[in-house]
């Protein structure tokens, strides 16, 4: 019987792995090297270094950033569209909008190229009347010369598909007949949605995604079943619930926020069980810092993000900001003699300068080492037998040190306090600027490297504690095993809500919420528990922006109750509402959840932990506030629950190490937890 669960998440540097054994409750961890040349390679030999016998998977689930990368880099397949006559500039025009706040001059280059944008004749009107039907032979025709042109991928656009889909669908029909692969995307599909650049950013975007994210998937599916692995393989998506791999070869644009997802999915769960209702998570890896705000037990979902600047994709995604902080991130000084952290990063090749592996700018890793932080002797994931402290110091010396004439730890505390004051921007970025008291929440570090900086952002930006899981480096990969699997749809209305026929809308929440309950049943996965949720995107007449309005009883509705919904919702986000004016029902939207099994987080906790004094690993020299000091270092894994340990001290274990900060105490939890907060 197959009884492992295993979590996956691969980043630019590691590739983590967090095992459950159903049986006996045990779990186990892992962090490899990152194959970027081929992911799949890292991953599977990640899994194998704790499955001996792969036939004993349940399932593999996978936060990826295949997706994500390929978006930042602009490395997707090349893609054309096909659009109805006169709109092909679409997709260039955007909103009104420029790559700087305060600039007023920027470049943008879509995706795709305007000689790869297409026109054909047709036209549905607004109220899903059709003037024009298509021309099948024309859209066949302009198939053809994007095929000739080298394009891998196409994406169907017609102008008023979200409120007719039938001349859409009818040219998908067309250009299929004549494309070679599977790569056709229908916009109405992706997005049956009011707002045509939202609609066709999203899917010419899918559409860019789908060969390089469908290889992937591909490739990884058939890594694991040559090892005769029979377990499910699943896919996390930007809103944190979990898809199939034919759902994800199909709409791999759900995948651009994968594996920062799964992060935020996991800390929910570990937050509520270890009685946090309000945290920020701080997802520090080799490359980013992604920080993310969850409320009262719930994190904040967007109804649509920007990958980069025009990269549009509106689907419901956890609310991330991600900025260039990560362990590799490289420092040095600008044009103007500042010094600079990031966003440049080394990856995990070349890498840090003190992995020997050739590179030669200094990055934030190489500060933690110079300064004492990371022991030098035992390197996280694996790969590396020690690390070259000399070369991090001569590589600091010559890049920021000699220049600003400081010694080369005094350079590396500069270079971590600039990276710090960067990450601290983006927590207020995610409390402050969004109304929230960061006096209220807890922050909670995961990656790599994001429990070296926990302490010094929990001081800098004012906030009440900080919760250090069990295993930081591998939270993403518990948040796979800990997702449910979910799947969202959203159909526009565009009804005044004085006349609007709510039979019919009730017949359309019914009809979206069956497909996708079809979709759960394609999954052939065991629930617990499968839940719904009904939302209404709604606004006063004449305005833009809209309000989610949530629906308890959706089987029951009529113009009283959604108004009354309506006006709490827009009073909760406005302060005030407007009374007497019209109001107008723009979206539905739909979210069916499958509940799998709850993990159980009790089997994080150390079962037969011991007396800090009995942890004791030595003492090391550590660089604080421009001089050193004496830290003891600690084995974390191996702490009683109850023990407590002040500040400076350090904390080691395989996937991470936490620097506690003078000033500052650590104490284990029931579930493994280290709870920082102020002495005293």
């Amino acid at each position: 019987m197959s009884r492992y669960l295993i979590g996956v998440d691969v980043g630019g540097t590691f590739t983590d792995i967090f095992l459950l054994d159903t049986e006996t409750g045990a779990v186990a961890t892992a962090k490899t090297p990152s194959t970027l040349d081929d992911q799949s390679r890292g991953f599977v030999a990640g899994i194998a270094g704790l499955v001996e016998d792969f036939s004993q998977i349940a399932a593999i689930v996978h936060g990826t950033t295949t997706g994500t990368n390929a978006l930042l880099e602009r490395k997707g397949a090349k893609t054309g569209i096909i659009t109805t006559e006169g709109f092909r500039d679409v997709l260039e025009m955007r909103r009104r909008d420029r790559p700087t706040t305060w600039g007023l001059w920027g470049n943008y280059e879509p995706v795709v190229p305007r000689n790869l944008r297409r026109e054909t004749p047709e036209r549905v009107l607004a109220d899903g009347r059709v003037l024009e039907g298509i021309d099948a032979a024309d859209v066949a025709a302009q198939a053809r010369a994007l095929m000739a042109e080298g394009c891998e991928a196409v994406c169907i656009f017609f102008i008023n598909s979200y409120a007719n889909q039938v001349n859409e669908r009818a040219a998908v029909e067309a250009v299929r007949a004549v494309w070679p692969n599977a790569h056709v995307t229908a916009a109405a599909e992706i997005l049956p949605e009011i707002r045509e650049f939202e609609r066709l950013s999203t899917a010419t975007l899918n559409a860019y995604l789908q060969p390089l994210v469908s290889e992937y998937v591909d490739r990884l599916d058939h890594a694991l079943r040559a090892r005769q692995s029979g377990g499910d393989l699943l896919i996390v998506q930007s809103n944190g619930g979990l898809m199939t791999v034919e759902t994800t070869k199909r709409q791999p644009v759900r995948t651009a926020l994968s594996g920062p997802a799964a992060g935020v999915t996991a800390a929910r769960e570990i937050a509520a069980a270890a009685g946090f209702a309000n945290v920020i998570t701080c997802d520090m890896g080799g490359t980013s810092f992604d920080v993310s705000l969850i409320a009262e037990g719930e994190a904040a979902l967007a109804a649509q993000n920007a990958v980069d600047f025009g990269m549009t994709i509106r689907m419901p995604m956890i609310e991330i900001t991600t900025i260039g902080a990560g362990g590799g991130s490289i420092a040095g000084l600008d044009a103007s003699g500042l010094l600079q952290v990031g966003p440049e990063s080394a990856g995990s090749m070349p890498g840090p300068v003190c992995y020997g592996q050739g590179g030669t700018r200094p990055t934030v890793t190489d500060a933690n080492l110079v300064l004492g932080r990371i022991n030098p002797e035992r390197p996280i994931g694996g790969g590396l037998e020690r690390l070259d402290v000399d070369a991090s110091r001569d590589a600091i010396a010559a890049h920021v040190g000699t220049p600003l004439g400081l010694s080369p730890e005094a350079a590396a505390e500069a270079m971590i306090r600039v990276a710090n004051a960067k990450m601290a921007g983006a927590i207020r970025l995610v409390s402050i600027e969004r109304g929230h008291d960061p006096a209220r929440f807890a922050a909670m570090p995961f990656g790599g490297g994001g429990s070296l900086h926990t302490g010094a952002l929990m001081l800098e930006v004012g906030l009440d504690a900080a919760l250090i899981p069990r295993f930081p480096g591998v939270t993403s990969a518990l948040g796979c095993v800990v997702a449910d699997m979910r799947y969202d749809r959203v159909q526009t209305v565009n009804a005044g809500l004085a006349n609007a026929d709510f039979t019919a809308l009730q017949a359309a929440i019914a009809d979206v919420e069956a497909g996708l309950s079809a979709q759960l049943t394609e999954a052939g996965t065991d629930f617990e528990a499968v839940d719904r949720a009904v939302e209404l995107d709604m606004l006063y007449e004449g305005q833009t922006h809209t309000v989610a309005v949530p629906i308890s009883a959706p089987d029951t509705l009529d113009e009283p109750s959604v108004r009354a919904a309506f006006e709490g919702a827009y009073r909760a986000t406005y302060g005030r509402i407007l009374d007497g004016a019209p109001a107008r029902i723009v979206n539905l939207r739909v979210t069916v959840i499958g509940r799998r099994r709850k993990f159980d987080m009790t089997a994080l906790a150390p079962k037969a932990g011991r007396c800090a004094s009995d942890c004791l690993l030595g003492m090391r020299r550590v660089f604080c506030a421009g001089a050193f000091v004496d830290a003891p270092v600690y084995d974390r894994l191996s702490l009683a629950i109850g023990e407590r340990i002040g500040g400076p001290a350090l904390l080691e274990q395989a996937d991470t190490t936490i620097f506690i900060d003078p000033g500052l105490a650590g104490e284990v939890d029931g579930f493994g937890n280290l709870i920082l907060r102020r002495e005293g």
